[in-house]
């Protein structure tokens, strides 16, 4: 995990840039009329579909772009981080949308056009899906594709799928969600091309088109890409979507869980604390997301980490919703919660320990 803008777990405490911060669907065939155009964008845990939503809504072709933020987890990060780049943005959470959400999907998008057609709501004239990390776009596809009346209000334009450029060999290797993320696609992005070889962005991309030939493949870093890309259909796309299976199960060792604190925390504790947890389980640690109190700290402290890879933390001027406590989301493969709580519990005595030991002058 060597690379220009990754951060190996060992390294966590030198990581804060901050001086203030202290020490450190497919309906294409007839003709759309007046339906809604909707842009989805997959992409397994971590592979940076949130960063890529942002920098659209900043253009001129994300503008007026209403958004629907699917997250596996029972605590919304994603959403609260676009909360501020448009007017109108709908949470679905603890689920996903291949599975008991679906029906909330639907409930959803006639909510925001029936407020929008009410004045409730600024206007918008597209709408933009965040689906869960875990989620198969499939059943997705199915929804706008069997319901009749969705289908007369909206049509899915783009499917797009962001793959790691880190992660992303290894976690398709493994898991089925990716795959299908992938397969289903109109376009697919390669994110973080920055943090690993030219080689190894190669070696994804031909394991890409192996799995989806029809797809262009378009590289993006810190989630610049072309906003055309989420816009634009390509010709014949909805032909391409006839055979896709809704199939939704998700491996049964994957979890999710939130870890909150009220009280801030010393980032030393949370750096040591997730460096043991990256050194023994690494590879188990999905994604780990949220919204940090540190001490010394005015904004929260954003922090994503990837299985080994931790991003930079980013210090945000102000908290986004009003809530200050910590929200850090958690989704696993057989890591338990109770272990989380207890290494996080042992390393803060462990700390507190310390700071006594020093304070009585015994070093």
């Amino acid at each position: 995990m060597a690379s220009a803008g990754s951060v190996p777990g060992g390294a966590l405490l030198d990581l804060f840039p901050s001086r203030d911060a202290g020490s450190f669907g497919r309906r294409l065939k007839r003709a759309r009329g007046a339906r809604i155009p909707v842009t989805i964008v997959t992409g397994f845990l971590g592979a940076g579909k949130t960063t890529l939503v942002r920098r659209f809504l900043a253009t001129a072709q994300g503008a007026g772009t209403a958004v629907v933020v699917n997250e596996f987890g029972s605590v919304g990060i994603d959403n609260a981080l676009l909360r501020g780049s448009t007017d109108q943005i709908t949470l679905l959470g603890n689920g996903c949308l291949c599975c008991n959400t679906r029906s909330d999907l639907q409930i959803a998008l006639r909510g925001l056009v029936a407020e929008r057609d009410q004045g409730r709501v600024p206007q918008f004239r597209r709408i933009l899906i965040e689906t869960s990390g875990l989620a198969d776009p499939g059943p997705i596809l199915q929804t706008f594709a069997t319901d009749r009346a969705l289908g007369g209000e909206f049509h899915v334009e783009v499917l797009l799928a962001v793959v790691d450029a880190a992660a992303g060999l290894d976690t398709l290797a493994w898991s089925a969600e990716a795959r299908k993320q992938v397969i289903l696609a109109d376009r697919l992005a390669v994110s973080k091309c920055d943090l690993v070889s030219a080689q190894n962005v190669e070696g994804l991309v031909e394991r890409l088109r192996l799995l989806n030939p029809r797809a262009a493949i378009h590289s993006c870093v810190d989630g610049n890409l072309d906003p055309h890309w989420l816009v634009e259909a390509d010709a014949g796309a909805g032909a391409l979507r006839a055979g896709f299976v809704a199939e939704s199960d998700h491996s049964d060792d994957i979890s999710s869980f939130v870890v909150t604190d009220a009280a801030p925390i010393a980032w030393e504790v949370f750096a040591r604390s997730m460096e043991t947890l990256i050194a023994l389980r690494g590879r188990d640690l999905l994604r780990v997301k949220g919204f940090l109190n540190v001490t010394g700290c005015r904004g929260p402290v954003v922090v994503h980490m990837v299985q080994h890879l931790a991003h930079p933390p980013v210090e945000l001027a102000a908290w986004p919703d009003g809530n200050r406590a910590t929200r850090l989301v958690f989704i696993t493969r057989n890591v338990p919660e109770r272990d989380v709580r207890n290494l996080f519990t042992a390393v803060t005595a462990l700390s507190v320990a310390d700071g006594l030991h020093r304070t009585a002058g015994l070093d």
